[in-house]
């Protein structure tokens, strides 16, 4: 039994959204309502202990092997189930509350998509690493939730990448979209928190909490560069990137132009009042100014003007 389509999620009356939506001001409960019920509502019940996992030819299995990203993506996935759910005990809000636990379980359940992958294809992996409690939950939730708008960014490209060049067959590809989808609707209710939070905040607080933002991102700067080995994060905070340079031949500029529109048609689908992550795309479009065009682009000048 594979997951349910997420093509069955959209706007209109099945799933609360009026298609014709009245503005809302961003930090009021009206936004609080919109971008909590937007994640509960689009809610996809699969089970992972009964997708069925497609046969691979020889190839095809050697090539999902040999992807060097399945110890660190289910440990990725283990923590940021575990980091949202702490945060969710320090939910005061009802609504909120259920929001948050509801993202932590569909992190958790894709730890279970990765574990049950690996069975099924006989791929070794190392146990789970002992967890630790952060002792900043709001910090360990923020950490998560920016970090996955960079790694959602990248897997959006990365995974339609995947599917235009035949990497994995169409059925394998087909088995993993619940996942995406799910990784789309989890940094858009992020970023909406983020807004909404800092709103409700009194005036003097907000300061040590832009602070902090900044800090976030910093850490995760740091990470991603490779510079945090004493905590061993470095290598899984890259997974994206590793996978990435094996399971699609394209290059960087290629790659920004496909996750950028990838990034924009899988959030355009959901309501047009709710915000959406804006400082890794602007990074990429200025840093895309820079870089020429793509070997897709050069092909195709190349080809209209034979």
């Amino acid at each position: 039994m594979k997951p349910q389509h997420p093509a069955q999620f959209s706007e209109g009356p099945e799933s609360g959204i009026p298609p014709f939506p009245q503005p809302i001001r961003i930090g009021s409960d009206a936004h609080k309502a919109l971008f909590c019920r937007t994640l509960l509502d689009t809610f996809n019940p699969y089970k992972p202990a009964v997708i069925d996992w497609p046969k691979l030819e020889p190839a095809a299995l050697e090539r999902l092997t040999g992807l060097p990203i399945w110890d660190i993506a289910i440990q990725t996935e283990n923590k940021a189930s575990r980091r949202v759910m702490a945060y969710a005990e320090f939910c005061p809000d009802p609504l909120l509350r259920k929001a948050v636990e509801l993202n932590g379980f569909e992190e958790g359940r894709h730890r279970h998509v990765l574990a049950n992958l690996v069975e099924a294809y006989g791929i070794k992996v190392k146990p789970d690493e002992p967890y630790k409690q952060p002792r900043d939950a709001e910090w360990a939730f923020m950490v998560t939730g920016f970090s996955e708008c960079i790694d959602s960014f990248f897997a959006f490209g990365l995974f339609q990448a995947a599917r235009r060049s035949g990497f994995f067959p169409p059925e394998l590809v087909d088995t993993f979209e619940p996942v995406i989808h799910e990784e789309g609707r989890h940094i858009l209710f992020f970023v909406n928190w983020v807004a909404w939070y800092r709103r409700n905040m009194p005036l003097w607080r907000r300061p040590w909490f832009d602070l902090k933002v900044m800090a976030v991102w910093a850490f995760l700067g740091w990470e991603r560069m490779g510079l945090a080995k004493d905590v061993g994060t470095a290598e899984e905070t890259n997974f994206t990137v590793v996978g990435g340079e094996a399971v699609a031949e394209i290059d960087v500029p290629g790659l920004m132009d496909l996750c950028l529109s990838e990034n924009d048609r899988r959030l355009s689908v959901y309501d047009p009042r709710l915000l959406r992550p804006t400082f890794f795309p602007r990074l990429v479009r200025f840093a895309r100014r820079f870089l020429g065009k793509s070997r897709e682009q050069k092909a195709a000048a190349l080809l209209a003007a034979v």
